[in-house]
């Protein structure tokens, strides 16, 4: 149990510092070969990087939980 919580916080730290990581369909080249032919990596479109899966939830819960709350008088601008 010690072990699985070290590495959920391992990687909490990692999508914090380094959100982008190679993309695992073109291994971060950018382009893919199909047919004989390079063509553009459809899973990144040619930027070599993707998003970590930690950070897409980090994301989404932080897009969640502003939807969510009220504006306070700071956040207004008074």
């Amino acid at each position: 149990m010690a072990a699985l919580i070290l590495w959920l916080g391992g990687y909490a730290v990692l999508c914090a510092v380094r959100p982008f990581a190679p993309c695992r369909k073109c291994g971060g080249v950018g382009e893919i070969e199909r047919f004989g032919k390079p063509k553009m990596c459809p899973r990144c479109l040619g930027d070599k990087l993707r998003l970590r899966v930690g950070r897409r939830m980090h994301n989404a819960w932080r897009r969640t939980r502003t939807a969510g709350t009220r504006p306070t008088p700071e956040r207004i601008g008074r």
